[in-house]
C-alpha cells in the first residue's frame, strides 16, 4: 500500500483550507433525552491532503460527514468551503455545491441502482449539473471508466454483475464525474476483503495525486486510514481525542484511546501482542456511562483518576498535534514534551511519568 506522506505529495497548506468545520456539534432529540452526536468538533482539509476521520462505531464520524454533507442538521458550529460558509445552505446552493463536494459510500451493493447500467448512473450527475450533448456525455462515462481501472464497455453492465472492489471502483468513478475538489470517503474499505482494500486505497492516493483531491476519509481502523492519510483526527462519543499527522499519531499515540485502538489490531509479534493484552486487561470493566461533566473516555481508561470524572479535558497542542487528556503530561513519552493542565496540577497523584510498554 502506497503511504501518502512518502509516495504522494503532501497536501497544498497555502492560503485558505478546502474544508473548514469549526466547533460542529450534532444533536438527536426524542421526548426524554438529548444525544450529542459530535460535541465540539473542529477540523480542517486542505487541497490536495486527506485527513483520516478515525473511531469507533457510534464516535459521531458518519455523522460528521453528514452534516458537512448537509445530510443532517447541525445545531451549533460552522461549516466552511473553499471559504464559504454553507452550514445554513439552502437546497438549490447544495445542489449546485454537489459538483464539488462529492461522497463515495461504503457499501458498493447497495449504493449502486442493480436496474440501471453503469452508464446510465456515471451519465446521471452531467445531466443533472451540466446537461452536455450525449455523445460527449458518453466519452466522458468511458474515460472516467479507465481512469479508474475498468474498461470502456463495463459502461453497458449492471452493478450485479462486478465484484465488490469493482463496485466501490464505478462508486468512486460516479463521484469523480463533476471533477470535485472535495470528496467524503464513508468507510469505503469496510466491506471489502483485505486484497481489495489495498488496491482501492492505492486507486484513491493515484486519483489524488493526478487530481488533487481533497479527502475526508472515515473508517474504524486505524492501520487503513494510516495508510492513506496525511493527518488523523481520533473521535470518541463524538469528541476529538487527539489529532496530528498520521504516521506521528501511528507510532505515538498521546491518548489512552488511540493506543486502546491500536491495541484492537491483531500483530504478529508476541511481545508486542502480549502487552496489548496486558494494557486491555488493565482497563477498568465498564459498568456505567461516562459523565457528562468529565471526560467521555474516562470510565473505560487504565489512567484515569478522580478528576478526569469531573472535569472535560481541554484540547492542549503538542507540537503538531493536538491532545485532550488530562493526563498527556504523564503518558507522553520522554522526547515529547506537553505542559500540565491546571486541572491536573491541582491533583497531587498527577505526578511523574506512568511507564508506557
Amino acid at each position: 500500500m502506497k503511504t501518502p506522506s512518502r509516495e504522494t505529495p503532501g497536501p497544498r497548506t497555502s492560503g485558505q483550507p478546502l474544508l473548514e468545520v469549526t466547533g460542529l456539534t450534532v444533536e438527536f432529540r426524542n421526548r426524554r433525552n438529548v444525544l450529542r452526536a459530535v460535541d465540539d468538533v473542529s477540523l480542517a482539509v486542505a487541497p490536495g491532503e486527506t485527513v483520516g476521520l478515525v473511531g469507533e462505531s457510534g464516535s459521531g464520524k458518519s455523522t460528521l460527514g453528514r452534516a458537512v454533507l448537509g445530510l443532517t442538521p447541525i445545531g451549533a458550529g460552522t461549516v466552511r468551503f473553499a471559504g464559504e460558509d454553507i452550514t445554513r445552505a439552502k437546497s438549490a446552493r447544495r445542489r449546485a455545491l454537489s459538483a464539488e463536494l462529492q461522497v463515495v459510500f461504503q457499501d458498493p451493493y447497495s449504493s449502486l441502482n442493480p436496474a440501471r447500467t453503469i452508464g446510465q448512473t456515471l451519465v446521471e450527475p452531467l445531466l443533472v449539473h451540466r446537461a452536455r450533448d450525449p455523445r460527449r456525455n458518453t466519452s466522458e462515462v468511458a474515460a472516467m471508466l479507465e481512469r479508474v481501472g475498468l474498461p470502456a464497455q463495463a459502461a453497458d453492465r449492471y452493478p450485479g454483475q462486478f465484484s465488490g472492489g469493482q463496485r466501490q471502483r464505478i462508486a468512486i468513478a460516479r463521484a469523480l464525474m463533476l471533477s470535485p475538489r472535495l470528496v467524503i470517503c464513508d468507510e469505503p474499505m469496510s466491506a471489502l476483503d483485505l486484497s481489495i482494500q489495498a488496491q482501492v486505497m492505492n486507486l484513491l492516493a493515484d486519483l489524488q495525486h493526478e487530481l488533487g483531491l481533497g479527502y475526508l476519509f472515515i473508517a474504524h481502523d486505524l492501520p487503513v486510514v494510516r495508510h492513506l492519510s496525511h493527518r488523523i483526527v481520533v473521535l470518541y462519543r463524538g469528541r476529538v481525542m487527539e489529532s496530528g499527522p498520521a504516521d506521528q499519531v501511528y507510532d505515538t499515540p498521546l491518548h489512552p484511546y488511540t493506543r486502546a485502538l491500536l491495541d484492537a489490531v491483531p500483530g504478529s509479534d508476541p511481545a508486542e501482542q502480549r502487552a496489548r493484552r496486558a494494557r486491555r486487561e488493565a482497563a477498568p470493566a465498564v459498568t456505567a456511562p461516562p459523565s457528562p461533566r468529565g471526560c467521555v473516555f474516562a470510565h473505560r481508561c487504565a489512567h484515569a483518576i478522580d478528576i478526569c470524572h469531573t472535569t472535560r479535558p481541554p484540547v492542549q497542542d503538542a507540537g503538531a498535534r493536538q491532545v485532550a487528556c488530562l493526563r498527556a503530561a504523564d503518558l507522553a513519552p520522554r522526547h515529547i514534551e506537553l505542559p500540565v493542565t491546571a486541572a491536573a496540577a491541582a491533583d497531587g497523584r498527577t505526578v511523574g511519568r506512568i511507564p508506557r510498554a
